[in-house]
């Protein structure tokens, strides 16, 4: 407790329940049973626990809230863009459902679990949606073991896929990637390079698998890989260095528009105007240039997260019933544009067509 007053965190801690249980006896006690009840109830007279009024008339009322962490931007201003629409599309896919989006800010996973602790303990928010998920990620452990309703979207990265406690939503980058060199295969292009982050990020290696897999099946070589930090600077660099050696590679299939950016500088500049480039997440900035990019459907991110947070009702659940899917997996979309349909053969799709 510091030296200020209980918190309904407090309370929680001291009882052995989690805070929502505590805000269970006081606003809506018939749902709890007389033994926990009472248990909660003596905690709160021995801290002498009074909730906020204006906490307490928040979580009374029909709608609910929901914290989400404000990524901080990128230096490039390219990847960002994705997170910025999924927050446009949560905002308005909660409103549809009658939650309400509060945003908050932190610089560390350490200061953005310090954030859910006091979100939660003031009743500001009644669950969280996690974004950025990485591998052990300290803030899904948090929020699992204090039992504050959330959904992750992005994969809880290790061996936790299949607790049931951890509900997350994420795109299938793996098939999302396999789609684009299928796609370029089907140019007649038997060369077909990658272009993607140092190993050991969750999300880069799960896209990466869908390049190798892809040549695998389609019986092709699978050693035009190129690493770099998702920054253009440095996509570009590495691309003018492959070609520069005279690679016989065809055309690249990258992890994020940053480095398709980055790889389509590289070509052009190098004489090759025509050399086809796919990204991956289709930001304003792959529109405008015509990159051919891979779509992640954040419309129907955002729609699974709030029916993993809602189920079939209109408050938030928790916890989940375990005989219900506890995680979603969205099939993204790839968005064909100039720049992987230059390689002309026939009944070339149409610029801008999804497949």
């Amino acid at each position: 407790m510091g030296n200020g007053l209980p918190t309904i965190g407090d309370v929680a801690r001291l009882a052995g329940v989690s805070p929502q249980t505590v805000s269970n006896v006081l606003n809506s006690p018939h749902i709890v049973s007389d033994t926990t009840r009472v248990k909660v109830q003596a905690v709160i007279d021995q801290l002498g626990y009074r909730p906020n009024s204006a906490a307490r008339q928040l979580r009374t009322r029909a709608s609910s809230t929901i914290g989400i962490r404000i990524d901080p931007t990128t230096s490039d201003g390219v990847s960002g863009a994705a997170l910025d629409r999924f927050l446009h599309e949560l905002t308005q896919q909660a409103e549809d459902r009658g939650l309400r989006v509060l945003l908050f800010t932190a610089t560390s996973p350490e200061d953005e679990i310090a954030q859910y602790t006091k979100l939660r303990d003031t009743a500001d928010v009644d669950a969280i949606v996690v974004t950025s998920t990485v591998f052990a990620d300290p803030r899904l452990a948090w929020l699992r073991n204090e039992r504050l309703p959330f959904v992750a979207f992005g994969r809880p990265w290790g061996n936790d896929l299949e607790d049931h406690r951890i509900r997350w939503v994420d795109v299938d980058g793996h098939e999302g990637v396999r789609r684009a060199t299928q796609h370029l295969y089907g140019r007649g292009l038997r060369q077909i390079g990658y272009l993607g982050w140092p190993h050991g990020s969750g999300t880069g290696d799960d896209r990466r698998l869908g390049w190798l897999d892809a040549c695998a099946e389609l019986g092709i070589d699978s050693t035009a890989e190129l690493v770099a930090e998702d920054r253009v600077p440095d996509a570009r660099v590495a691309v003018q260095a492959l070609l520069t050696g005279g690679s016989g590679v065809e055309a690249f299939v990258c992890v994020s528009d940053t480095l398709a950016l980055g790889a389509l500088m590289a070509v052009r500049e190098a004489g090759r105007p025509h050399f086809p480039v796919i990204g991956f997440d289709n930001t304003p900035v792959a529109r405008a240039v015509g990159l051919s990019s891979v779509d992640q459907s954040l419309d129907a991110v955002a729609q699974a997260v709030v029916d993993l947070l809602l189920g079939d009702g209109s408050r938030i659940v928790q916890p989940i019933p375990e005989d219900e899917p506890h995680h979603r997996l969205v099939a993204p979309r790839l968005v064909v544009r100039r720049s992987s349909h230059l390689a002309v053969i026939e009944n070339t799709p149409t610029t801008g067509e999804t497949v």
